[in-house]
């Protein structure tokens, strides 16, 4: 990986980063599930009110579809919010609000996996009010996938033609981000309607892809096929931090809809605790997660991919799955550092702009997405300290 992947614009000294308070300033202490709603409920508002992009420092051609997978992700981490007790019900409503002005449509790419993120939203709205309406085109949507499923490898090759979104594999999981987009959709979908072909579709999917892109010995997601070769100067593989956030973060959403005690359910949760025993070794004194994640030395703070796995470490801790003992602190110092980020105009800071691998990011750099992240995060930790009281 370049040096320049761990620089930081703007940055008069590394000691002018959140994360670089001492770290025994920076303990783990409990934390008032209270006040972690509230926090979370004023960013949500802070985000509300901004939902025109011109805020985000690089925003591509789908930072202003309210369809596509930048402003989903927001979207999912406010329903979790809205399920929070305590929440104010202008949370559900916002939620409510936006998939009646969407006509609770998907993005119109029919088997690309970051057009189906916002069905995430639509299927909770189906459940909590909205009704078969809400849920009706995202059935439509799915059993065209299912039904008529791609065929493709899972090479990830960029045409000279059409570039990067001409890229055959993408009408199916080639890229380690899908695993979060598409997958939790499916597996709520056949629990809402007693179908289990979208779960068996999602599940069959979710295997063949972490067959290919999950490395055996380092526990962790290539980004995709292009990464498999790559080092940096030391001779380090490339994993992604939010690549590998978006997986993780994923299977915290899967597995509650899998049945109990199916094979399914007891691989994932296998994989998952996998995963978080080598994420834990990787989080670094100030709470964070570096954008590359071996490669933590002179990093900046990054807080998508740090809220993500927060949100797993929670969400673990409290479904039993992973250690209280070992987790919970770790957890708790990734919420420390995730609140340390929020700048003083309220945004979140430090996320990184859209991308396919570790790259530069700002206090000021702030996203959708990373907002989305921080509330799954702060609902999963809120949760876990309400329970362990």
């Amino acid at each position: 990986m370049n040096m320049r992947l761990a620089l930081v614009l703007g940055l008069a000294s590394v000691a002018a980063w959140p994360g670089a308070i001492p770290a025994a300033a920076q303990g783990a202490a409990a934390v008032d599930p209270a006040a972690v709603r509230a926090t979370a409920v004023k960013l949500a508002d802070w985000q509300l009110g901004r939902l025109d992009p011109s805020h985000i420092a690089a925003a591509t051609g789908e930072t202003g579809n309210p369809r596509a997978w930048e402003q989903a992700v927001f979207w999912v981490g406010m329903t979790a919010l809205a399920d929070a007790p305590g929440t104010p019900p202008r949370i559900k409503q916002a939620v409510m609000d936006m998939g009646r002005r969407n006509a609770w449509r998907p993005g119109d790419k029919p088997y690309f996996a970051d057009d189906h993120a916002i069905t995430q939203a639509y299927l909770w709205a189906a459940a909590n009010g909205a009704g078969a309406e809400a849920r009706a085109p995202t059935r439509a949507a799915f059993d065209r996938v299912v039904d008529q499923p791609a065929v493709t490898t899972l090479a990830f090759a960029v045409p000279k033609k059409g570039g990067y979104s001409a890229t055959e594999c993408l009408d199916r999981w080639c890229w380690c981000d899908a695993l979060f987009m598409a997958p939790p959709a499916l597996a709520v979908l056949s629990n809402q309607t007693g179908d289990p072909k979208y779960r068996q579709f999602a599940t069959k999917e979710f295997w063949a892809t972490t067959d290919f892109l999950y490395d055996p010995v380092e526990h962790l997601y290539y980004r995709d096929s292009r990464f498999f070769d790559r080092r940096d100067e030391q001779d380090r593989k490339q994993f992604w931090a939010r690549g590998n956030g978006w997986v993780f973060g994923g299977m915290a959403r899967i597995i509650p809809q899998l049945p109990a005690n199916s094979p399914d359910r007891r691989r994932m949760e296998a994989l998952f605790k996998e995963m978080a025993a080598k994420l834990l070794t990787l989080q670094k004194p100030d709470g964070y997660w570096a954008p590359s994640l071996l490669a933590p030395e002179n990093s900046p703070p990054e807080t998508s991919g740090t809220g993500f796995f927060t949100y797993g470490f929670a969400w673990g801790v409290k479904a039993g799955l992973l250690d209280k003992a070992r987790y919970r602190p770790a957890a708790l110092r990734g919420w420390n550092a995730l609140t340390r980020a929020i700048q003083p105009d309220g945004r979140l800071g430090w996320v990184q702009q859209v991308s396919d691998r570790p790259d530069r990011v700002t206090a000021s750099d702030t996203q959708y997405y990373g907002v989305g992240a921080f509330l799954l995060a702060a609902t999963a930790v809120a949760d876990m300290e309400r329970t362990g009281r």
